[in-house]
């Protein structure tokens, strides 16, 4: 039999294959084709390096500088970018541990080497990914001419003077940038007076909420430095996506992007295991815990002396699985390895987070739990193998993860399956899963609920005039402008535009992330330490009182939050039990943006009103899920208005369902729904809300809306709306497939269902979402 041909991701995809060679995963992929749990595998072959020379017209200094980094010659994605950078906006995309660093790191020695007055502007997502970039600069030796220095909450405000002085790489986050360094330019005015360069490295991590609001924060950047005389030339890097050139357009504002993207660097050959976790009760189809699994997973990769990474979404899933890993490797006399097992996730204090970045790099810790915090490019030695548990949202952050195993020249890339449905959709149809495409990162930074609060920090950086500001912050600035002027939020004085009060402070009220601006602290009352933080919008739901909290692998119970004096009191606990939030949620529809008939139902797009409240939290048996009990809450209501898909049931479908069956029905569609509308936007389940209900006061009828879980929307469930015959038909697929007899969690039940999955119907959903499609055949066959 010939060798199967690779898909268009360079992947080899084999129901049933082994390696020739004995690895240190060798045993348990064994176990896992015994046993059932390895699904499919497939291979990713080695490929060898493209290099070139050294650019004959490079600055002697900067070629010593390489030549003691170790470097004498290039990939060609590294020449390419040096010399695209002298053009204009440049873009690099190749894949995990390609030298991406270097293509910005070379054009940035070059042209400080050249100019001891220019000044460049690094740009990271994450604090860690600073630190780190700052080592590689100090690598180089240029001690004299290069002088890097992060500046971010951490620095020591005593230190930061001497940094705006001296520094001529400044390493910060756009957080930073835009209410540390933007609001106060006048402190900062050597920099932006000589400011050449600005980096923008992991750019595909900037889309949706974050990219919008980073891509406001570079718009006031442009305008500053225009403002101080200079125009400087923007590098960014990511990982591959679907639209590289776009991103980098709509991040930064400007046109004629380079785009430099076929990878010269090595590739390791890795190979890919989809893992199932075992169902362990065939009437509720319900399957092992996948935290349960990938412990057990990490644990034996580590005592085969495999290092490495272990990717989760949450934080709390974060530190249960380096928890059960520990617990394993105890289990199995190998205390000395537990104590080399670490969980990494943001909320940490900066000490901590120094300390855990030292022992990674050092070799130190054999295997580490993270959140996507790791996902990036920080540089933490030679891994073997890269564990991700369920899908991640996007298949250009599973690669980004995947491309953590094999720096070695080979390794191991496990995804582990959820009971959450799309995973289960997924191990169904796993050819479908690896020849997925990447996609493409989306973001809108004229959202009115991002885009005015930043017109409001640029006002306050300098009053804003239309004519001249046209260029860096959009051609409808001046109509913006005075829509934020009728609101009585700026002051239009000879054609500028200010903001009311000089001693306002825009930037403060303004988060660039999809959380609060304000954080809850968790104070350890044992100690009289501070664990860590948490978003304040998030308080609610994860530090109410007698909520189980997890740090550093330690469970703590929650024993009071107080929102004014933003407090959690925290003591340690050693219960077996973990709590999930009883929500009521109510949506009221603000504005009507598009409408049509379709699958016999009326479809709606518009603005909504979300408001939320937690009113109880369950307690469950770790491992078995068992409910214990539920106990109620007194905390208050939060509220955003958002984008929203809904659509209503006012015609002949569903009209046959007994009442007492609708709303189990309903709820189940509207789950099913969610589930999937991630096959048809860049996007993850968590970022999508909804709600059904047999009478919306409203629409006065059966009524599903679906809606986007950031404020103002991204686009999610305008997708949605546009291809809603497709999450019909996709939801239909998900549930007729599932073999469970009346619903589970791969299928209908939620892990976000704030109301605790019920009431759910899998049977009604079925008859409902069959009503829709015949009622959508017999359209098409009419006309």
């Amino acid at each position: 039999m010939p060798p199967a041909a690779p898909n268009a991701q360079g992947v080899v995809s084999t129901a049933m294959a082994t390696a020739h060679t004995t690895e240190p995963w060798s045993g348990l992929l064994e176990a896992g084709r015994q046993d059932g749990r390895l699904v499919r595998e497939a291979f990713e072959g080695a490929r060898s390096p493209q290099l070139v020379d050294l650019p004959a017209d490079l600055h002697p200094s900067v070629a010593a500088a390489l030549s003691h980094a170790g470097i004498e010659q290039l990939y060609t994605h590294q020449a390419q970018a040096f010399a695209a950078a002298w053009e204009g906006t440049t873009i690099v995309t190749t894949g995990t541990a390609s030298g991406k660093s270097l293509c910005f790191q070379l054009p940035t020695l070059e042209t400080l080497v050249a100019d001891p007055r220019a000044r460049a502007l690094y740009l990271y997502p994450t604090k860690a990914l600073a630190q780190d970039q700052a080592r590689a600069l100090h690598a180089f030796g240029l001690h004299r001419e290069i002088r890097p220095a992060i500046y971010d909450g951490d620095t020591p405000r005593e230190e930061r003077a001497a940094i705006r002085r001296g520094s001529n790489v400044i390493l910060t986050n756009p957080d930073m940038l835009h209410v540390g360094v933007l609001p106060h330019h006048a402190r900062w005015g050597n920099l932006f007076a000589n400011l050449a360069l600005v980096v923008v490295d992991e750019a595909h991590v900037y889309r949706g909420v974050f990219g919008s609001h980073v891509a406001n924060v570079l718009r006031r950047l442009r305008r500053i430095a225009a403002a101080y005389g200079t125009t400087p030339r923007f590098l960014l890097a990511s990982a591959t996506i679907a639209n590289p050139a776009e991103l980098a357009e709509r991040l930064t504002g400007l046109e004629d992007v380079r785009l430099i993207d076929e990878d010269g660097a090595p590739g390791a050959r890795r190979q890919i295991a989809m893992w199932n976790p075992p169902i362990e009760d065939e009437a509720l189809q319900t399957r092992r815990s996948v935290l349960a699994e990938a412990a057990e997973i990490t644990a034996r990769l580590v005592r085969e002396g495999a290092r490495t990474i272990c990717f989760m979404k949450s934080r709390k899933g974060v530190e249960l699985v380096a928890r059960l890993t520990a617990d394993e490797l105890r289990a199995a006399g190998r205390d000395d390895l537990a104590d080399r097992v670490a969980p990494y996730r943001a909320g940490y204090t900066p000490g901590q987070r120094r300390e855990l970045e030292r022992r990674l790099t050092e070799g130190e810790l054999l295997a580490v739990v993270t959140t996507d915090a790791l996902e990036l490019g920080i540089d933490i030695g030679a891994l073997d193998a890269a564990v991700c548990v369920t899908f991640p949202g996007t298949v250009a952050s599973l690669r980004q993860m995947w491309g953590r195993a094999g720096r070695r020249g080979r390794g191991l890339a496990v995804y582990v399956a959820g009971e959450d449905a799309l995973d289960q959709f997924f191990c169904r149809h796993p050819d479908e899963f690896l020849d997925r495409p990447v996609e493409a990162a989306i973001l809108h930074h004229e959202n009115e609920q991002i885009h005015f609060p930043h017109l409001l920090c640029a006002a306050h950086e300098g009053p804003i005039d239309p004519e001249t500001d046209a260029a860096t912050l959009g051609p409808r600035v001046r109509a913006h402008c005075e829509a934020l002027a009728g609101q009585g939020l700026l002051v239009e004085r000879r054609g500028r535009f200010s903001v009311r009060a000089a001693e306002d402070f825009p930037a403060a009220r303004v988060s660039l992330r999809s959380a609060s601006p304000d954080h809850v602290q968790v104070v350890d009352v044992s100690q009289g330490e501070i664990l860590g933080t948490v978003e304040s919008a998030r308080a609610c739901s994860t530090v109410h009182e007698g909520a189980v909290y997890l740090h550093l692998g330690r469970q703590y119970e929650i024993r009071e939050l107080d929102l004014d004096a933003r407090r959690a009191l925290a003591q340690p606990f050693e219960g077996d039990w973990y709590t999930q939030p009883k929500r009521e949620i109510d949506t009221e529809i603000e504005q009507l943006l598009d409408r049509r008939t379709t699958l016999g139902v009326t479809l709606s797009f518009g603005m909504v009103t979300v408001s939320e409240q937690v009113l109880a939290f369950q307690r469950k048996k770790l491992g078995t899920r068992e409910v214990i009990d539920l106990q109620g809450l007194q905390l208050p209501r939060t509220e955003y208005t958002t984008q929203a898909l809904w659509y209503e049931f006012d015609g002949e479908a569903g009209a046959d369902l007994p009442k007492e069956l609708l709303l189990g029905a309903l709820h189940a569609a509207e789950h099913a729904q969610i589930a999937v509308l991630p096959l048809l936007a860049m996007c993850d389940r968590w970022d999508i809300g909804g709600l059904s209900t047999n009478a919306h006061p409203q629409t006065g009828c059966p009524t599903i809306f679906i809606y986007d879980g950031h404020p103002g929307g991204v686009g999610i469930t305008r997708q949605g709306y546009l291809r809603f015959e497709d999450l019909v038909a996709d939801a239909r697929a998900l549930i007729g497939e599932c073999p469970c007899e009346a619903g589970c969690p791969s299928c209908v039940q939620s892990p976000k269902c704030g109301n605790l999955n019920e009431p759910l119907s899998k049977a009604g959903a079925l008859h409902l979402l069959d009503a829709l499609l015949a009622a959508g055949q017999a359209g098409s066959t009419s006309r």
